[in-house]
């Protein structure tokens, strides 16, 4: 029998999404609905704070698609109550800001780690425990991101709690620790910057759930400091075929 229990925070049981498996998350509830899209038979259930939630199908198997909302808490929420009713991968869609000179805006960021300069990690594991992705869902974004010929580039990115922290630090009481970090994080090749993706793989290794994250570039402030071409690129477009074909990899090869 389908649990039917509404959980608190994202309002959906196990019954709202028919024995789906996978989760796509964005951070913003605005992008939901162009997730939706790219699946057969989309259909908009829930909707509460920050967490905006569609299902639908591809090749014939249920898809969630829910927003996460910004940071590393609101992120924990959702995955701990998709693990509740079900969910086992979930794969974050989401924009950063390029660190290293050669992440250009428009370019697709493919996590292998994420630093946990943020604290709700903390509150599940130890720091010294790495925030690593699902090696099959790592797998299956960086093959579809080929597939379809986009620019991606794997490897460690930043995750912090506080954006004006990074953007402003000079004005913080603790600049002298936000400057230091940042070098030492440029110094060591880190590829970007956001805010969810370490809290995603560490709640979902605390839970034994497989998580990766595509990432957009969407502008890169050392380029910006150095003088370097910066245009922006908010086009989300790219990220979510390169999510949508990943899904379809899962499910075609791991039956899922």
């Amino acid at each position: 029998m389908k649990d039917v229990e509404v959980k608190y925070h994202i309002n959906l049981s196990e019954a709202d999404i028919e024995g789906a498996k996978i989760a796509i998350l964005p951070g913003d509830p605005g992008r939901v609905s162009e997730i939706a899209k790219y699946l057969d038979d989309s259909k908009k259930i829930g909707q509460n704070r920050e967490y905006t939630s569609y299902l639908g199908s591809l090749e014939g198997k249920k898809i969630l698609v829910i927003s996460t909302g910004m940071g590393g808490p609101s992120t924990a929420i959702c995955v701990e109550e998709l693990a509740m009713i079900g969910i086992e991968y979930l794969i974050r869609v989401g924009t950063s800001g390029g660190m290293r000179l050669d992440v250009e805006a428009g370019d697709i960021v493919i996590p292998t780690g994420a630093i946990r300069q943020e604290g709700t990690s903390k509150e599940y594991l130890p720091i010294e425990f790495p925030a690593v992705p699902d090696y099959t869902v790592l797998t299956a974004l960086k093959e579809a991101s080929d597939k379809l010929g986009y620019k991606n580039h794997l490897g460690v990115v930043q995750c912090k709690d506080s954006f004006y922290g990074q953007h402003s630090p000079s004005r913080m009481p603790v600049s002298y620790e936000l400057e230091n970090k940042w070098s030492a994080w440029l110094k060591a090749g880190t590829l970007c910057s956001e805010m969810e993706t370490a809290s995603l793989f560490t709640v979902s290794q605390t839970l034994n759930l497989h998580a990766g994250a595509i990432l957009l570039v969407i502008w890169n402030q050392e380029r910006e400091k150095r003088g370097l071409d910066n245009s922006s690129d908010f086009d989300t477009e790219k990220e979510i075929k390169v999510c949508i074909e990943a899904c379809r990899n899962l499910i075609l090869k791991n039956n899922i």
